[in-house]
Formats: structure tokens, C-alpha cells, sequence
């Protein structure tokens, strides 16, 4: 099976990522899609990303990192930010949630001792 890295713009820290969550190859990769992959990714605690999620989308379209623009970015932006509602920003409050969306990580919250 071709490895992760063999993908355009897969480079290790990702490939290294996608295999923590269970993404072993670059055909298991393609054959789930890039939603699926970016949401296994959230679940197994990966912090959201915009710029992360459109490149795994062009990498997969064997497209530059960059070449995302106009209303297809706004449109993954749409996607992304589902993903992102469904995966990280449940149990959150609106300033939480504010302060995630512009990239603010949040406090760690400790047990009660």
C-alpha cells in the first residue's frame, strides 16, 4: 500500500496524524475522502484547523496547497466549520466558542481533587 507521504502536500507531521487515527495509506486516504479523514482527526483529539482542512482537500485533488480560492474556499470554510460545530464545539459557551473560531486555544479544565 503507497504510503501517506506519497500524496502532494502530505508531508510527515500529517501523515503521522492521520495514522494516529487509524488512516494507515494513501488508499485508505482516498477511498474515505478528505470530510472523513479531517473528522477522525478531531475525534482523536487534533486541534481544528481551516488551512489544514482545505489542503487535505486540494491534496487529495492532487492540486497545490494553495490553490484553494473565491467560493470554493468559502464553500470548505462551510464544510469545515460543521465539522468543527460537530466535533469540537459541543458543551462550549458562545465566548468559548468565539474564542475557538478566531484560533484562541481553550483552558484546559483540571478535575475537582
Amino acid at each position: 500500500m503507497p504510503a501517506l507521504e506519497t500524496i502532494r502536500n502530505i508531508g510527515p507531521a500529517v501523515a503521522a496524524s492521520l495514522r494516529a487515527a487509524g488512516i494507515m495509506d494513501s488508499q485508505t486516504l482516498q477511498a474515505i475522502g478528505a470530510d472523513a479523514a479531517y473528522a477522525r482527526l478531531l475525534a482523536n483529539g487534533a486541534r481544528p484547523h481551516f488551512i489544514a482542512y482545505y489542503v487535505l482537500h486540494m491534496a487529495l485533488q492532487g492540486r497545490p496547497w494553495n490553490d484553494c480560492k473565491g467560493a470554493e474556499k468559502d464553500a470548505l470554510r462551510a464544510q469545515f466549520d460543521n465539522l468543527k460545530a460537530r466535533y469540537c464545539d459541543s458543551g462550549q459557551s458562545e465566548l468559548e466558542k468565539m474564542l475557538n473560531q478566531i484560533g484562541v486555544v481553550p483552558a484546559q479544565k483540571k478535575p475537582p481533587a
